[in-house]
């Protein structure tokens, strides 16, 4: 595929039907004066500024994950119990859930960079209010607040990087962003269980605070001038949600990322109990996992740069057969080291295929098609942990892989079947137009 899309239009993208009308989407994008700019315009090249995206993801992946290395200590101090501070985790996913769609909607008239530096300013206030906390409820808002700035950034991560970078480096750039999931996954919970049993749970979330203001100061400095492009509504995310594009794209999500936290979410009990490990070396294993995951999303975003069907069939494949390993052999503690680490390389490609298909699906109006990839995200991690919890509690640890194994097939043949193909787009079509991106 070219490297350059200096003729191609948005609408290219699009069904022809959808294209021809003057009610769509892309017709409204169209008509926008950022969309007028010339189709040729050069894009400059923003590493500094897409670094500061990958900084806040890494600070806002962290804060989200502390709470689950730091549950006993953090229960005991408020005298709650730790089901009750469980719920600080359910919090945040639930109002992520929904601001990711909300937040284009209620931004839609304000510069990019001003939304996201109030939404790290968010995250710098949350990790504040979470270290003064005396109590569970401070500790809910302090939650919340996250909710927002996690749902509002990855609702905007992908349309932000489109004008950041030359659609060439999109796949890169998208794939530097989702490194720092990949870092937090690694260093987060090791590092703030560590912490926290040296000097309390609220050092974590200091050090978490300290990070959150280096990456405000960051975006301040790095980001440019972003004006609003598209003016969503929720008259725009029915018509998104009409589009066949987006509704496999969210359907697919739905079924994989659902059994990927499945199996996920249940690894300890099935370690545990069914391959006996210590508690040493399942910290080990989960090392692996988050080691594994790091490699796996740049593996993941070359795959992707070439074809995001591809690399999502990849990923899915490999992890279905990897949970079907777990079933027949878990009780090897070398075959559970090797698939848990393999699964975490696995699941790298999803992040950045979903958020180009999503992309390349809706390029006129991303903001709104991000939120709601967010959105299924969250619904399929608390689908996954429910179904799965389900079959753990009816047939023991190891239905976790068993539900992943479901899912995961049944995702996996949907993207096979009705994800995008290259062949799709026209020669010099990489990815879709900045026409309504400038």
């Amino acid at each position: 595929m070219s490297a350059s899309c200096s003729d191609c239009t948005a609408e290219a993208l699009l069904d022809p039907a959808e294209a021809r009308s003057p009610h769509s989407p892309a017709s409204s994008a169209a008509d926008s004066p950022a969309a007028a700019a010339p189709a040729g315009t050069d894009i400059p090249t923003r590493w500094a500024a897409v670094a500061s995206l990958a900084l806040g993801v890494f600070g806002l992946v962290t804060a989200e994950f502390l709470p689950a290395s730091l549950l006993t200590a953090l229960a005991a101090d408020l005298s709650v119990s730790e089901g009750a501070a469980g719920q600080t985790v359910t919090a945040t996913a639930l109002i992520g859930a929904i601001a990711a769609p909300s937040i284009p909607l209620l931004t839609r008239r304000l510069d990019r960079k001003h939304v996201m530096l109030a939404l790290t300013t968010l995250l710098v206030l949350s990790n504040a209010l979470a270290v003064t906390a005396d109590s569970l409820w401070p500790l809910l808002a302090a939650r919340v607040m996250l909710g927002v700035a996690l749902g509002g950034f990855w609702s905007m991560a992908a349309a932000l990087a489109m004008r950041l970078v030359p659609e060439a480096k999109f796949p890169r750039a998208m794939s530097f962003i989702l490194t720092g999931v990949s870092v937090a996954t690694v260093c987060a919970a090791p590092i703030g269980a560590w912490m926290g049993e040296l000097w309390g749970w609220r050092s974590a979330f200091v050090a978490a605070g300290a990070l959150s203001v280096i990456t405000l100061l960051a975006q301040a400095f790095t980001l440019p001038a972003l004006p609003p492009i598209a003016n969503p509504d929720l008259r725009v995310l029915g018509q998104l949600l009409a589009r066949p594009g987006v509704r496999m794209a969210l359907l697919a999500v739905l079924l994989v990322i659902s059994g990927h936290f499945a199996g996920f979410t249940y690894l300890r009990p099935l370690m545990e109990n069914i391959t006996h490990l210590s508690v040493g070396a399942i910290s080990a294993v989960l090392l692996g996992y988050g080691i594994g995951g790091f490699f796996g999303n740049f593996a993941g975003g070359w795959l992707a740069g070439r074809s995001e069907r591809t690399a999502i069939v990849f990923g899915g494949t490999l992890i279905a057969l990897l949970a079907i390993a777990l079933l027949l052999a878990a009780q090897s503690m070398a075959v559970t080291a090797v698939a848990i680490t393999l699964w975490g390389f696995a699941f790298g490609a999803f992040p950045v295929g979903f958020q180009i298909w999503i992309i390349r699906a809706a390029p006129d109006q991303a903001e709104g098609a991000g939120g709601l990839l967010v959105a299924a995200f969250q619904i399929a991690i608390a689908t996954g942990a429910i179904g799965g919890g389900l079959l753990v509690d009816h047939v023991g640890a190891i239905g976790g892989p068993l539900f992943a194994v479901v899912m995961m097939t049944l995702g996996t043949l949907l993207t096979l079947r009705h994800g995008p193909r290259p062949a799709a787009f026209a020669a010099g079509e990489a990815l879709p137009s900045r026409q309504g991106f400038h």
